[in-house]
């Protein structure tokens, strides 16, 4: 008999009932073998979660694995209840994907791309803390521009200050977000406030991480883009904008030190909150504090969740502005455009079951299919968005569409592969010289002398499983694959 705790309902299907029956099960997508990924403490991670106060609904991706209260790769549901865990520390932690109209074999050459590589590390910095200091060719970004991005999002005004096309706007799951009552002025004082109270020391330095990667699993991945060949999806693609056999650039980030230091505050004014009432956290743990909907708590995190969350896509908007740059100075005549910008680590508000409610995606994407009433009037209300699905260098990446059933997973799937060996177990385990063999292999450069052994891809589960798992369970299907040529990551020992 199978000690397994989940219940299976087809290949990549299954259900966890809720502590003691209480509510509905946990919905869980994934094959036999990625269930095998969610190790105990994911698991109990994911009843802690669901048992919390006013949650209705809780899902768990392919790439589901331990995080902050909530697992790294769940979808959390409350009308009631808003909850930092299940977005975490990287306010509105994003993908995009930048289509250009380079032929492949333009840079087959190592030359070529060893001059983008260069050409790109002298705009866009990678590293905990780096900034526009250390890039020569960034923008600069004064203390009064920062307020506007972070109150505005991609705004007109701040598209055009920072040189970023502001038709790309229009290829965003969100450009802006506004305070708790939809207003931006509300968001203008709850930043004079923080700052006024020293609440966010060192703003103007906070301001030059625009435009910049960090460190971790953050990235910018140059790709060739290798489209389906069923018809359906080659006609979705060219709604998306993507192009067979063509350059793109995939970029992974988020809200960088401003954002981290949003979140930090709300987890300790609102374990402040707890203790002052003496509330018991969900399941023990106080990384899943909350707020009821309405208090002055709730609409101080929603406040803050909006500032990192603009900063988050005018960060996005200007790396990619920067890339496209920087493939111009060394391809001159070379022309892009954003075909999408999604987010992983944010709380939207979304009407589900036919009531609205605070969708808590924690490194999950949003996935709304052909014909779903948010898309109306915008450029995929006919084919549904794309949704950008990082795997790993070696094994490519996907730009995947919704169907229907994505209904039955809160309209959301996967934000990649998700991790199988945390960062001291890579470093343990995996060995330097293979990883870096692998990758003259597959002749996929870096821009460092060692790839980050604790962000190669045998850290993560294995990707083809995890999109097998989506496919199997009716969420989405594949647009398009994309290979990787070249990759920039945080990494100490930079080649100059």
């Amino acid at each position: 008999m199978s000690n397994s705790p989940f219940h299976i309902t087809g290949e990549a299907e299954a259900f966890l009932p809720a502590r003691d029956n209480a509510g509905k099960p946990i919905t869980v997508i994934g094959t036999e073998a990625i269930r095998s990924t969610f190790d105990a403490f994911c698991i109990e991670q994911a009843l802690n979660s669901r048992s919390a106060p006013g949650v209705t609904d809780l899902v768990l991706n392919p790439d589901a694995h331990a995080g902050y209260g909530a697992p790294v790769g769940c979808v959390m549901v409350s009308p009631t209840h808003i909850y930092p865990g299940p977005v975490g520390v990287d306010i509105k932690c994003s993908m995009s994907l930048l289509q250009m109209d380079i032929p492949a074999d333009e840079i087959a050459d190592k030359t070529i791309r060893r001059r983008l590589i260069e050409a790109i590390t002298e705009r866009t910095p990678t590293g905990a803390g780096r900034g526009q200091r250390e890039a020569k060719k960034s923008r600069r970004v004064s203390a009064d521009l920062g307020v506007q991005v972070c109150t505005e999002g991609a705004s007109a005004a701040v598209c055009e200050a920072l040189g970023i096309p502001p038709d790309w706007a229009q290829r965003c799951e969100d450009s802006a977000h506004f305070g708790h009552d939809g207003n931006v002025s509300t968001l203008m004082e709850r930043l004079d406030r923080i700052r006024a109270f020293n609440g966010m020391p060192n703003f103007e330095n906070k301001m030059t991480q625009l435009g910049s990667y960090g460190g971790g699993n953050h990235f910018g991945e140059c790709e060739v883009v290798q489209l389906a060949d069923d018809p359906a999806m080659r006609a979705t693609a060219e709604v998306f904008g993507l192009r067979d056999d063509r350059v793109a650039f995939l970029s992974h980030c988020g809200s960088r030190g401003f954002g981290n230091i949003l979140a930090q505050r709300q987890f300790k004014a609102l374990e402040g909150f707890f203790n002052t009432w003496g509330l018991p956290y969900p399941g023990a743990d106080k990384q899943l504090v909350y707020a009821p909907l309405g208090t002055p708590e709730a609409n101080a995190y929603l406040d803050d969740m909006a500032l990192g969350a603009n900063f988050a896509t005018v960060n996005h908007m200007l790396i990619n502005a920067l890339v496209l740059e920087a493939f111009q100075e060394v391809l001159p005549g070379s022309k892009g455009h954003l075909v999408y910008f999604i987010s992983h680590n944010i709380a939207r508000q979304e009407v589900l079951n036919n009531q609205p409610a605070w969708v808590h995606r924690k490194g999950a994407t949003r996935a709304f299919p052909a014909g779903h009433h948010a898309l109306k009037e915008t450029p995929f209300a006919d084919t549904g968005h794309p949704i950008l699905l990082p795997g790993n260098p070696r094994d490519g990446s996907v730009v995947m569409v919704a169907k229907p059933d994505a209904a039955k997973s809160c309209y959301s799937v996967n934000h990649g592969a998700g991790r199988c060996m945390g960062r001291r177990a890579a470093a343990r385990t995996l060995d330097q010289q293979a990883v870096d063999a692998d990758f003259d292999t597959h002749d996929i450069l870096f821009n460092s002398r060692k790839y980050p052994i604790d962000e190669a891809p045998n850290a993560y589960k294995d990707f083809h499983e995890v999109l097998r798992s989506v496919e199997a369970a009716g969420l989405a299907q594949q647009v398009c694959k994309l290979k990787a040529r070249f990759v920039i990551k945080d990494a100490a020992e930079a080649d100059d």
